[in-house]
């Protein structure tokens, strides 16, 4: 049973319901350029729509920090979002005061209004009490469906939860769940690929992995400080030789724990980062002074297809190379194909995210093909870190209160 509420638990026809949606989307010249969190959002306000709720979304957009800033309004939205839901949405031009009564007052059951940027107030950032009570002014319920913002204690993503009867939406319910299944109750073995340019970034990420996986294979170019750390030479590859201590304390871990961990064995090797760079695969002993790292070598790949077959779970952050120049995504490219063959056999629950993994899986034409790919940031890494996140445990505080009246 889930410890915090979702739509089926709510009664909403002829409600208020404010749904903190994430539109933080990427526009150009006034338009919408990628959709994703649009689409994600959409199942939740027709279910409430359907239901006869007057719907009410929140979000933020960009960072106009506490000011009004008509080049980061989310009025741009509304025109794809009527489009997407086949139907006219209203625009408030702010999300507290007069502009919301008043649509509010207009709105009939089912309708759909989207409320101005949250952050155009230095109350949202600061999860101030007397803006908290402004949002919920004209509501009667609360329902976050933005996982992506859920590691921000904000007012309109963790606030509100404290003050309104509040659900997870749709997208919500349905990250939680995929992240249930890897990290928390995950069918074994479980595999984490851990990729990106840095070991300092994947501290947190990669000690609580090595704690919880099976197997972790480690690429990218923080692999090069784990080689470093075992006295290798890694030319002139990204690396961090400070953090030397911290990847033979991973390492140690990894042992103690009996985790598998999967390093290098052979590494791809240029002299520049170029794209049709003259290129080479080496052995791990056996890289030049002038030679960069920027991916993994074939036998290396090999391996980690093999770790992923033995597998049952798996979740991915981070890239395996530099996939952003060819012909250096070839690790990360066929490793996710290999992850996506997998799943489509039901051999695999395959979940993804953070960083530049989904622009690295969509470089490998298999993120529809994963069991599920997360498009929440930093929000999907904090929870990989074990980290508890603001927005999920003031959902879980509400349905605790709820319970407790209901009791």
């Amino acid at each position: 049973m889930a410890s915090y509420r979702t739509l089926d638990d709510l009664d909403p026809c002829g409600k208020v319901v404010l749904v903190r949606v994430d539109f933080n989307v990427p526009m150009k010249d006034g338009e919408v350029t990628d959709a994703t969190r649009i689409n994600r959002a959409l199942p939740t306000i027709q279910d409430l729509s359907k239901k006869g709720a007057k719907v009410l979304l929140l979000s933020h957009y960009g960072r106009p920090n506490g000011k009004i800033d008509p080049e980061l309004s989310l009025k741009p939205v509304v025109k794809i979002l009527s489009d997407k839901l086949g139907g006219p949405v209203e625009f408030a031009e702010d999300c507290i005061g007069d502009p919301v009564r008043k649509i509010t007052k207009r709105l009939i059951d089912g309708d759909v209004a989207l409320l101005e940027n949250t952050r155009f107030h230095i109350g949202e950032e600061a999860n101030a009490p007397g803006f908290i009570e402004a949002l919920a002014e004209y509501a009667d319920f609360y329902v976050n469906d933005a996982f992506s913002a859920a590691h921000r204690a904000h007012a309109s993503t963790e606030g509100l939860a404290h003050v309104l009867p509040s659900a997870a939406g749709r997208a919500m319910e349905k990250e939680l769940d995929y992240l249930k299944a890897t990290l928390s109750e995950p069918v074994r073995p479980l595999m984490a690929v851990v990729g990106g340019a840095k070991v300092s970034t994947k501290i947190e990420l990669l000690l609580n992995l090595v704690s919880k996986a099976n197997i972790l294979a480690v690429g990218g170019g923080m692999a090069n400080t784990f080689l470093h750390a075992q006295g290798l030479s890694v030319g002139k590859s990204l690396c961090e030789p400070d953090l030397a201590a911290t990847a033979k304390e991973i390492m140690t871990q990894a042992s103690q724990s009996g985790c598998d961990l999967v390093l290098p064995i052979d590494v791809v090797v240029a002299t520049e980062l170029a794209e049709g760079a003259d290129r080479h695969v080496r052995e791990i002993n056996d890289v030049a002074p002038d030679e960069m790292i920027l991916d993994l070598g074939p036998e290396t790949t090999n391996l980690i297809a093999e770790k992923i077959e033995s597998a049952k779970t798996l979740v991915w952050n981070g890239p395996l190379g530099a996939f952003e120049t060819k012909p250096f995504d070839t690790a990360t490219v066929e490793a996710a194909r290999f992850a996506a063959k997998m799943v489509e056999e039901n051999e695999l629950v395959a979940v993804a995210g953070g960083g530049d993994t989904v622009a690295a899986l969509a470089a490998a034409g298999v993120v529809k093909d994963f069991t599920y790919v997360s498009t929440a940031g930093g929000a999907f890494l904090e929870w990989l870190e074990g980290k508890t996140l603001p927005g999920v445990a003031a959902l879980e505080a509400s349905a605790a209160k709820q319970q407790d009246g209901d009791g």
